[in-house]
């Protein structure tokens, strides 16, 4: 487990002191893929280098496996550190090294014996997909590959945490898709847990259990990924979701209906089940939709719908009754007129 308490850093910069992690305190659990969003400067890089100690914060706790990190000296943080793999979103490879090189690298300057780097190296490329390119340089390799080497070169000295600081922001969603589903394996493989920095959405509706928002160094959400796209509270929170699932609703459409506008959300397995239909079979009134899905996020139905009824007040009341009665959430975005 991984405990933040109150942690803050501050940089002195010529304009004076710039907080970047205000105050922030996360509980991660063993084994769990933890995502942090944000945009550019909310502090969230700042605040995953504090965790390993690669920068030291200004104020605040780090406690990695029962082990508070910002109380070691130097030889005992450096022992601590093998524990926590990272990778980065520009891979930093050795261009001169090969890629077995480069992975035992690590081993190398954990002052591995020298007869067990060979077998451990050829396992990590078996596990990233990258046996046949073991000795071919970086330069021969697609961005994918660099980070395949890069996740391999962070598991080389078997860490129990995984950082991975925007290891997706230079890739094609092709790639990306691929290396998620690469540390999706990992986590549930080795039981390492990951924390995943990011500031797109997909990336963390894909392989995150739980997450937190951050915005101007706080954190101003948190929970587990499902109820946050379910019930999002935050306005910046919402914006982040509906990068992904939109349901912003063109004018010239909504001035087209006269009935009520209703947003309905489905939470679990009523999603797929039919409870739209049963209510305009039950209720005199008619339906007309107007947007909707059901997004899956870890492989649990999301379902949001938006559409028109029109009938007596009374009957549309019931009906929204009934449908809150089966569903997570009823929101009323305009009266009929």
């Amino acid at each position: 487990m991984i405990e933040i308490r109150n942690l803050s850093k501050i940089y002195k910069t010529k304009n004076g002191h710039v907080k970047g992690v205000d105050n922030v305190s996360l509980t991660i659990q063993e084994g769990e893929i933890y995502g942090i969003v944000g945009y550019s400067g909310a502090g969230k890089s700042s605040l995953l280098r504090c965790i390993n100690l690669l920068e030291r914060p200004t104020s605040g706790g780090i406690t990695v496996g029962g082990i508070d990190l910002t109380s070691l000296k130097d030889g005992d943080l450096r022992l601590a550190r093998l524990k926590i793999g990272m990778i980065f979103q520009h891979f930093y490879l050795i261009s001169q090294k090969t890629v077995f090189e480069n992975i035992a690298f690590s081993l190398k300057a954990a002052k591995t014996p020298p007869g067990k780097i060979k077998n451990r190296v050829e396992d990590l490329l078996e596990m990233v997909g990258l046996a046949d390119k073991r000795d071919v340089y970086p330069s021969q390799l697609s961005g994918g590959q660099k980070q395949r080497v890069g996740i391999a070169r962070a598991l080389a000295n078997n860490p129990n945490v995984l950082l991975c600081d925007e290891a997706t922001s230079a890739l094609d969603p092709t790639t990306t898709k691929s290396i998620l589903n690469l540390l999706k394996k990992i986590n549930k493989e080795l039981n390492i847990t990951i924390i995943l920095i990011t500031h797109e959405m997909n990336v963390v509706k894909e392989i995150c259990d739980r997450m937190a928002i951050m915005q101007e160094g706080r954190v101003i959400e948190e929970g587990r990924v499902y109820d946050i796209f379910a019930t999002p509270q935050e306005e910046l929170t919402k914006e982040f979701i509906e990068s992904v699932v939109s349901f912003e609703m063109p004018e010239v459409i909504l001035n087209k209906c006269k009935g009520t506008i209703v947003k309905v959300l489905f939470r679990g397995e009523v999603a797929g089940e039919g409870v739209i239909s049963d209510t305009l079979q039950q209720f005199n009134v008619k339906g007309n939709f107007l947007h909707g899905s059901i997004e899956y996020i870890q492989e649990s139905p999301l379902g949001i719908f938006v559409m028109e009824l029109k009938g007596e007040n009374e009957e549309i009341e019931k009906a929204l009754q009934f449908i809150k009665n089966r569903s997570a959430q009823v929101e009323v975005l305009r009266d009929g007129v």
